[in-house]
């Protein structure tokens, strides 16, 4: 089986208890551990990581154990970076075996072709937005980041993710959500219309829940939600692909 999921946000200054967060993600990972053939993680895992040369920031060590008993079982671990974790190296690479994606990504999963993508590289985004992007994603922005003391950058990281999450009403939430949305899904019609090999789309980044097919052929949208309130993931058993929702331990089918 291959399973996909992203936006855990884990270490989120916003979460009344972080250490139960990552304890329900490290319960997933272990639940599947013994059907799981790859798992993609597409990007936000963390709410926030700066990878520096020599030195890693602190936490996230049960998450990071359940990730390093999948690799060395054999299972493949591809994770995205997505727009907090985006400054993703090779620290984890070399560490717990994981494969670091960056940008969206064409790729055969059990004889079928998808398109993956975190979901902030893909349909329109604002000119505000994508210059953001670029500066994140550019070498010499990076150095100069990377040159500030951790105890700023930290402290700057954390309450830009808090603000944008708890200042913004809910109803705006929805409606930049829904407009996003209506983005992404002209975008995957575009992409299917010039590359009709595709068979599903999975991205993450819209914190939505959503599995929908997109046109007469059966081709899918599918989006990954979250962990912040709908613990929410994907699988593919090389026919069908289906959203699901883990809660109390349990596996259930999400019907959207």
């Amino acid at each position: 089986m291959i399973y996909f999921l992203s936006d855990l946000h884990l270490g989120a200054k916003y979460f009344e208890n972080p250490r139960a967060k990552e304890l329900a993600v490290v319960n997933f990972l272990d639940s599947i551990a013994a059907d799981a053939e790859a798992v993609y993680l597409l990007g936000d895992i963390l709410d926030y990581w700066y990878e520096y040369k020599n030195v890693v920031p602190r936490g996230y060590i049960r998450f990071f154990a359940a990730i390093a008993r999948l690799t060395d079982a054999g299972v493949s671990v591809y994770w995205m970076t997505g727009n907090h974790d985006v400054w993703l190296f090779d620290y984890l690479r070399d560490e717990i075996g994981v494969t670091v994606l960056k940008g969206h990504q064409q790729k055969e999963i059990k004889g079928a072709q998808f398109l993956l993508s975190h979901g902030d590289d893909v349909g329109y985004q604002t000119p505000l937005y994508r210059f953001t992007r670029w500066c994140f994603y550019n070498p010499v922005c990076q150095w100069l980041y990377a040159n500030i003391h951790p105890r700023i950058t930290y402290v700057i990281a954390h309450g830009w993710s808090t603000s944008n999450r708890v200042s913004r009403k809910e109803t705006e939430m929805q409606k930049v959500i829904s407009r996003c949305y209506e983005h992404l899904l002209q975008f995957t019609k575009e992409y299917a219309a010039e590359h009709p090999e595709v068979q599903h789309f999975v991205t993450g980044h819209l914190h939505l829940a959503k599995h929908a097919t997109i046109d007469d052929s059966g081709r899918t949208l599918t989006v990954l939600g979250d962990w912040i309130r709908q613990n929410t993931y994907a699988t593919f058993d090389g026919k069908e692909l289906k959203l699901h929702t883990f809660a109390v331990g349990k596996h259930v089918e999400v019907d959207v």
